[in-house]
């Protein structure tokens, strides 16, 4: 059995002690601890779509490759996100998925499910994805499903032809998120109301706030107990951030990571798009945002840098997103809780990282 000692986050604020570790979590003791180690669950990263110059909708090893690259960075557990495109491709992409996780090996973060991203998005508000939208499709959400477990559907509200559709979605395992949408504050209440639980990349490719007219923005400051925000200051003035931060409970860390995450300057893909990374920013050839380079150590980094304590910033980038798709397991440490572990020094640079209790 392993066992670490050090300044220990767990659900209930942080304990000086030990830890004790085989696949998941058999003991914590609280005792007088020499290190300055700080000890947090690993990272839960709902919205990712690549890294080390792979991207999900490439289907083959790319998930591994993004797994790898990821883990390093303490994400121990993510979705797979997949923006708007063909069924044809996202059945290959998702084919591909399940092929990498069955042969995932233990230094590659665990495939928590799909995030489909997309394509029943408003075209108005598609951002850096395709414009291969399409109205809502039970029967294309149900075989995709089948492929891969989908825990998140984005979708724009405005566009569904009977909210009831959210609650068949939430029966299946998937929460909804209103995102690329330019749904008016009651349209996006409303489909609060009908079970829609998040939004996606908070403030970024949705119907802005303004005092007259509050947009789905102002829903989600109004109402929402959930919302994911890309953390990079980038997508999101840290003011921004902060008023977020006071309105929505459980706002929690995503970083949208494309191909770019780990490595230099220069062209990557993103589905079907060509993008850019440049100065810590990734970008259509227009300019427009898309995804980022993050990794959620960065994140966490950042959220620091915010003036979060540790324990609210491990909430955010790991408790509430796994709470969020009711993973239970996972995203805290826990008694019987897999032994997802990041080990940081006190300047918050990550040291060791365990996926499963196993170092990587």
């Amino acid at each position: 059995m392993n066992n670490l000692k050090g300044h220990i986050v767990t659900p209930k604020g942080i304990l000086d002690g030990e830890i004790f570790f085989d696949q998941k979590i058999r003991k914590i003791e609280a005792r007088k601890v020499r290190t300055k180690n700080i000890i947090v669950p690993g990272f839960v990263d709902l919205h990712l779509h690549g890294g080390g110059g792979c991207d999900l909708m490439e289907g083959g090893n790319a998930a591994r490759t993004i797994s790898k690259i990821h883990a390093q960075y303490g994400t121990t557990s993510y979705l797979a996100t997949v923006p708007t495109a063909s069924e044809v491709d996202l059945e290959q992409a998702l084919i591909g998925l399940k092929r990498s996780t069955e042969q995932r090996k233990s230094n590659e973060a665990y495939v928590l499910g799909v995030h489909l991203e997309g394509p029943y998005i408003n075209v108005e508000k598609v951002g850096a994805q395709s414009k291969l939208t399409r109205e809502f499709n039970l029967s294309e959400i149900k075989k995709l499903n089948d492929i891969f477990q989908l825990k998140i559907i984005t979708l724009a509200p405005e566009l569904l032809s009977d909210l009831a559709l959210i609650k068949v979605l939430e029966k299946m395992g998937i929460a909804v998120q209103l995102g690329h949408t330019n749904a008016n504050y009651d349209q996006a209440h409303q489909a609060l109301q009908a079970g829609a639980k998040s939004f996606t990349h908070l403030y970024n490719a949705m119907s802005s706030l303004h005092h007259r007219s509050p947009g789905a923005v102002g829903a989600a400051l109004a109402h929402a107990q959930f919302a994911e925000l890309i953390l990079d200051f980038v997508h999101v003035h840290p003011g921004a951030c902060l008023s977020a931060l006071r309105a929505i409970p459980k706002l929690y860390f995503v970083t949208d990571a494309t191909a770019a995450s780990g490595m230099e300057d220069g062209d990557y893909k993103l589905g079907t798009q060509t993008v850019s990374k440049c100065q810590g920013g990734v970008r259509l050839a227009d300019g427009t945002l898309a995804g980022s380079c993050l990794t959620m150590h960065q994140v966490f980094k950042n959220a620091i840098a915010l003036g979060l304590t540790i324990e609210e910033v491990s909430r955010r980038c790991s408790f509430f997103p796994a709470q969020l798709i009711r993973v239970k397991d996972r995203g805290r440490l826990a008694l019987q809780s897999y032994a997802d572990i990041v080990v940081m020094d006190e300047a918050f640079n990550i040291t060791d990282v365990y996926l499963e209790g196993k170092k990587l």
